[in-house]
């Protein structure tokens, strides 16, 4: 059997590996048309920024070494021109002495990735301007920073995990960054109670953000380049790096006929076998069903390249005996001093889809308070109204943040509940965790809100009611105590504090709607809890408390 691959990295390579693994007498042949095999691709923002200082731990395996080792035809500067469907070859051009020629397969994978986005926009095209998607891009990248030197003067547009990572490590070099985002918010894909404390913490850190603008012209003179953004602000800069998505590389899979799907990418049924019975694809290019929605969705993860690899080398070898289940998007970041991270869909997409949702938004030390070092991790996850089933988790923090957007990626994938978030077994000491768990106080505020223990309104609402306030009466309390009211509290509070509200709410009558805060929301629930069980019936929690209302009105 004669196995061609098209495409090295995560995808190609991986599954080049596993075919030998179970094939030895296999003809493996992999054509990279970059000079490099195995490369990791998401440590490039860390060489830029010194934390990786060598730049040869960047590359996994050498062409050589992986030859070697799994008994391949490494071919890099080696690009596939063409693919004749009907005579089962290839076309190939070697791109350093420019010589074509043409190979037979038995089975032929695709593996070709992504190509960077470059928005038209007029003066993208000058020298300064990078993109980061490869190795060149970086090597380019790293030139620049040493060029300019110490307090060059940067700017990054597009605020999502790569533009962030960036963000980061540019700034660690000495430069001055300024972002510039087209949505709203930073990081797109998280819902903006997460993603407010991540914008709040690059702001501290001397990064200067522009949201809701979009560049309309890069603007190039002696002095470096000017950034022209839509709300008439201009930036000045030495170089930009544009960090605004990717997009699949299908011309080769076009040209040759197969099918492309709605989004863009190669279509690949649920054996990664593409419309072409021997032809599969896997990686960033190709098509993939979210398992929650069941709908085709591209998935630019190294994670689910990967698993797709696998289970496409043992379909290449043994028949379509091993379907591939999807990927739930599970992505992290660092940002400076903080990690955060998305399982599963958020409140955006679930509105979006119309799916029916709760929300809870917890705030809870990474491990015991009394043990130094302890700091907040927030959570914000949603679940059915109906059975608790668990359908998206946001998570920010300093410490513990991968461990428990894992757990929620696990739980979520299985089709589990916030039921089985409060009963997770979890390791416990004190430099680790808490003997509640943040997961586990997530699961138990959701199924305080499910069981109707309590009920809970989010930020926006409570910004709705409050614009109409003469409209429509209501009670705004704040049970924290006086200190902290007075160092900052929502307009139209009153300060009832905690231990006193047994006292107050004999003034209050039974038939007000009560919105109750406090810090985090647990003093509120146990204020919403004594005030429902005393007979008012129209009692709300703020959802993550002043602290969540402060940063998303902040």
């Amino acid at each position: 059997m004669k196995y061609l691959i098209i495409g090295g990295v995560a995808g190609g390579a991986t599954t080049a590996a596993r075919l030998r693994r179970l094939d030895e007498n296999a003809t493996i042949v992999v054509f990279e048309k970059g000079p490099y095999i195995s490369y990791a691709n998401c440590g490039l923002p860390y060489h830029i920024g010194g934390t990786i200082p060598e730049r040869n731990s960047l590359f996994l395996q050498t062409p050589t070494t992986f030859g070697n080792r799994f008994d391949a035809d490494v071919r890099v500067n080696t690009e596939v021109l063409a693919i004749d469907r009907t005579n089962k070859k290839v076309r190939v051009v070697n791109r350093a002495n420019g010589k074509e020629y043409e190979e037979k397969y038995d089975k032929l994978l695709l593996a070709p990735g992504t190509t960077a986005v470059r928005p038209p926009i007029p003066g993208i095209d000058a020298d300064n301007i990078f993109v980061l998607r490869d190795v060149a891009d970086m090597d380019a990248i790293k030139a620049m920073v040493e060029k300019a030197g110490t307090n060059a003067r940067a700017v990054v547009v597009g605020a999502g995990f790569i533009g962030l990572e960036m963000t980061e490590n540019l700034h660690k070099c000495g430069c001055a960054v300024t972002v510039v985002e087209k949505a709203p918010q930073i990081l797109p894909p998280v819902d903006w109670e997460i993603a407010a404390e991540v914008q709040h913490h690059i702001i501290d850190k001397g990064v200067k953000l522009f949201v809701n603008e979009g560049v309309t012209e890069f603007v190039h003179h002696d002095g470096g380049t000017t950034v022209r953004l839509q709300g008439g602000n201009e930036i000045e800069a030495d170089f930009v790096l544009v960090s605004v998505g990717v997009k699949p590389l299908t011309t080769l899979a076009q040209n040759a006929g197969l099918e492309v799907g709605e989004l863009g990418g190669i279509a690949v049924n649920e054996y990664m076998q593409t419309s072409d019975a021997d032809i599969y694809a896997v990686g960033d290019a190709v098509e993939t069903i979210h398992p929650m929605t069941g709908k085709k969705q591209l998935c630019y993860l190294a994670g689910p390249a990967n698993k797709q690899a696998r289970t496409c080398a043992n379909n290449m070898v043994f028949g379509n005996t091993q379907k591939y289940c999807g990927a739930i998007g599970t992505a992290i970041a660092k940002v400076f001093d903080l990690s955060v991270g998305r399982t599963g869909l958020s409140e955006r997409q679930l509105q979006t889809l119309g799916i029916p949702y709760k929300v809870s938004i917890t705030h809870t030390g990474d491990h015991a308070g009394y043990y130094p070092g302890s700091n907040p991790v927030s959570i914000k996850i949603q679940f059915a109204p109906d059975n608790g089933r668990l359908l998206g988790a946001e998570v920010c923090g300093h410490d513990g943040v991968d461990k428990r957007l894992d757990i929620f990626a696990t739980t979520i994938a299985h089709n589990g509940t916030i039921y089985d978030l409060t009963d997770f077994d979890h390791a416990y000491a004190p430099p680790f965790s808490l003997p509640k768990d943040p997961v586990t106080v997530a699961g138990l505020v959701a199924e305080n809100i499910l069981t109707e223990k309590v009920k809970m309104i989010q930020w926006y609402e409570l910004d709705e009611m409050l614009k109409h306030k003469a409209e429509k009466d209501f009670l705004l309390v704040d049970v924290r105590s006086l200190l902290e009211n007075r160092a900052g509290t929502i307009e139209g509070a009153e300060n009832y504090p905690l231990d006193e509200l047994r006292e107050y709410a004999e003034d209050i009558p039974e038939d007000s709607t009560i919105v109750i805060f406090c810090a985090i929301g647990l003093r509120g629930y146990i204020a919403c809890r004594i005030l429902t069980q005393m007979g008012f019936e129209n009692v709300y929690n703020l959802a993550g408390g002043y602290k969540t209302y402060s940063a998303v009105k902040k």
